[in-house]
């Protein structure tokens, strides 16, 4: 059988070589495409060629997903086009479920923990740890490193507290050295200040400071720093007091290294006759209240609740039971009035001072009638600092301190603060903490 298509491809003639058809001819009606037939099948074509490259793939792939060609595109494609959420967030709202049960039921005893990520994994790689468990070892691990780390940091803050309260080495040896050098240096043991100066230490038209201290090398940075940073220094006087067994240490360093035209005077609380048993009860209280020096002296992690409390208030509280606050003198402040009664105002300071700046302008300060000028301390950006209130220092357990104070009244800094004493004279603050001295134990 043969075919033959005519040159215009309208007819085809059959024809074959036993005789029974020996000619036939079909007639092929001629068939017009248009443009926008054309354009359009390439169009359809354009839409149908991803959508085969896809089935193609994922047919490829079905093997390795173990599932059929449209089945596992309906798993992909599906949840996309009709705005479904995919397995992963079914399974993590189910941790969140065991993680919530977790949480409120208690950790099985004999429950042992891995020392790190990896051996976690590790263990449950080999033992096939279900969620529930995991959620148990997981929650117990980090239970563990949070008690871990906060017992560090009270660690850590009493090796702070004592450091800071303890008396360095060398700075003991510089005060022993001193001491021996008062005895045997006639230049150490010079009067302080020269005779000639001594009618300008109850001169008013100077600049008083006081300073109360048995750290020498504090005292000496306090006087160098406010010196240096005055633009009068010639107007400045410093009075520093000390205990007795610092006394000869602390005059030997000012004698010998003088920091002129500053005028400087170092007496020892045993030289002030005024300062006596009947005038100062906080000698007595310090010295006979066991309690009080326990408080100050003793164990301050035993008995303390440190799950109750954070890092932060437990560090606030070592502050305040610094042993320096049972020394006679952090109270000498109180009795400046009768220590100078010469002088009409001061500025006290502590020794952990450095001054960066001329401080003439406070006494030109007019302090209305006050008798204490300080900077507030529960007002500013520092936090850490700048949030000190009467709560942060008094104990308003105490039936005599909760019905007078507040606990929300502003705190002020005590590191410098300046005093108008002829004011002071006419008041009964004395009186007054004495009283309270006495009452509040």
């Amino acid at each position: 059988m043969q075919l033959h298509f005519s040159p215009s491809m309208r007819s085809i003639t059959i024809s074959s070589s036993n005789g029974f058809i020996d000619l036939m001819k079909i007639k092929v009606a001629a068939r017009h495409i248009s443009y926008r037939t054309v354009f359009h099948t390439i169009l359809i074509l354009a839409f149908l060629l991803p959508f085969v490259f896809i089935l193609t793939a994922v047919v490829t792939l079905e093997g390795v997903n173990k599932c059929s060609s449209f089945d596992c595109l309906g798993r992909r494609l599906g949840p996309r086009l009709l705005g479904r959420v995919d397995d992963s967030g079914r399974l993590v709202r189910d941790f969140y479920k065991i993680l919530n049960q977790v949480n409120t039921e208690e950790i099985p005893a004999g429950l042992k923990l891995p020392d790190s990520f990896n051996q976690l994994v590790s263990e449950m790689k080999n033992n096939q740890y279900d969620a529930r468990t995991f959620a148990f070892m997981l929650r117990a691990m980090m239970e563990n490193f949070e008690r871990e780390i906060r017992e560090s940091k009270f660690s850590e803050l009493m090796n702070k507290h004592f450091a800071a309260s303890s008396v360095p080495k060398g700075i003991h040896c510089l005060s022993l050295r001193l001491t021996d050098e008062y005895s045997s240096n006639a230049h150490a043991r010079k009067q302080l200040p020269p005779p000639e100066l001594l009618p300008l230490l109850s001169d008013n038209s100077y600049h008083h400071f006081i300073l109360s201290t048995d750290n020498i090398l504090a005292a000496s940075v306090v006087v160098a720093s406010a010196v240096q940073s005055s633009l009068k220094p010639e107007k400045i006087v410093f009075h520093i007091i000390t205990d007795k067994k610092t006394y000869a240490g602390m005059h030997s360093w000012f004698a010998l290294n003088p920091v002129s035209p500053a005028i400087v005077e170092v007496k020892g609380v045993h030289q002030f006759d005024w300062l006596t048993r009947e005038n100062v009860p906080v000698l007595e209280a310090v010295e006979n209240q066991n309690g009080i020096r326990n408080y100050y002296h003793g164990n301050h992690i035993a008995g303390a609740n440190l799950s109750a409390t954070t890092p932060r208030t437990f560090a606030s509280k070592l502050q305040a039971r610094s042993p320096k606050y049972i020394s006679l003198l952090n109270h000498l402040r109180i009795y400046i009035p009768e220590l100078f009664p010469n002088l009409d105002k001061v500025v006290f300071l502590d020794d952990d001072v450095v001054i960066q700046r001329d401080l003439s302008p406070l006494w030109e300060i007019d302090l209305g009638g006050k008798v204490n000028g300080a900077v507030e301390t529960c007002r500013g950006e520092d936090e850490w600092v700048m949030s000190k209130r009467f709560r942060n220092y008094f104990n308003f357990s105490h039936p005599l301190v909760a019905k007078n104070l507040d606990p929300e009244e502003c705190a002020w800094a005590y590191g410098m603060n300046i005093f108008d004493l002829s004011t002071w004279r006419k008041t009964n603050i004395r009186e007054t903490y004495h009283s309270w001295l006495k009452e509040v134990k």
